[in-house]
């Protein structure tokens, strides 16, 4: 089964991270293929950024995201930019504390960044709440691969509080 995700949001939110984590739970603990590419020129700090991910049971012969089913987006100009022209059929999640637009398409909320203030004291943190919420909403990818892909990619120091931040979003996804 094909996936293709895109993540947005503003630079130095984590999205290329983001990108990175969830393909790499795929590739390493889940012995799927992935393939992930990224934009963010201009945008490094502040502007839009987006990263894609395309996770297959299969080997990926075309790399590219052409219509993703799977959005997570974390900042409105990364909505209007890459998010407004989702498909109805697509699964959206946004940050909700950031995000004031709504698509046409299924819209799960996720208020990743006012929780990762709130609870853990770290906004830092907002993005692994958002693969959180993403796997508990898709189960793109299994939590205990997430998990280990995290572990394997933050900071030394930090992986306490990204486990905490994996945890609080894996919460706030299984909502309804």
């Amino acid at each position: 089964m094909r996936h293709e995700i895109r993540f947005s949001g503003f630079g130095g939110q984590g999205i290329i991270l983001s990108a990175v984590i969830i393909g790499r739970a795929a590739v390493m603990y889940d012995n799927k293929f992935a393939a992930q590419t990224q934009v963010y020129g201009p945008e490094a700090r502040g502007g839009a950024s987006m990263s894609q991910v395309v996770i297959d049971d299969e080997q990926i012969l075309y790399p590219k995201v052409s219509i993703p089913g799977i959005y997570v987006i974390m900042s409105q100009e990364g909505f209007e930019k890459y998010g407004a022209s989702a498909q109805e059929s697509a699964v959206m999640l946004i940050d909700s504390t950031l995000v004031h637009s709504r698509p046409k398409c299924r819209c799960i909320e996720v208020p990743a960044t006012q929780q990762a203030k709130q609870t853990l004291k770290k906004d830092i943190v907002a993005n692994i709440v958002m693969l959180g919420a993403l796997v508990a909403a898709t189960h793109v990818v299994s939590e205990e691969s997430l998990k280990k892909a995290i572990l394997d990619s933050v900071p030394k120091g930090t992986e306490e509080l990204n486990l905490k931040a994996m945890q609080l979003g894996l919460e706030l996804g299984k909502q309804p």
